[in-house]
């Protein structure tokens, strides 16, 4: 039997505050997790997307209304905690 999906309700969060919110979770999480994301946000279908080829977790498109889906990979490329939109630079 499959786990449930773990369910962050964005509700009407602009995308970059969903974003800090999804890398908080997603790092919280085992690989292979999927996450269900509710974002009414017009951004949301392309920001998701964008993040999940830049940080190597896997975008499962949309799930339901207003609902994406992003499976948490093992291997990602780390991103800046307040800005999950720039890689961590691994010198500092």
């Amino acid at each position: 039997m499959a786990n449930e999906p773990v369910v962050l309700d964005g509700g009407d969060r602009r995308c970059v505050l969903l974003l800090i919110e999804l890398r908080g979770l997603v790092d919280s999480l085992d690989p292979g997790t999927v996450v269900h994301l509710r974002a009414t946000d017009p951004a949301a279908p392309l920001d998701l997307p964008a993040w999940c080829h830049l940080t190597g977790h896997d975008y499962l498109g949309v799930v339901g209304d207003h609902v994406y889906g992003v499976r948490v990979s093992g291997a990602t490329t780390p991103t800046q905690p307040d800005r999950p939109w720039h890689v961590k630079d691994s010198s500092r």
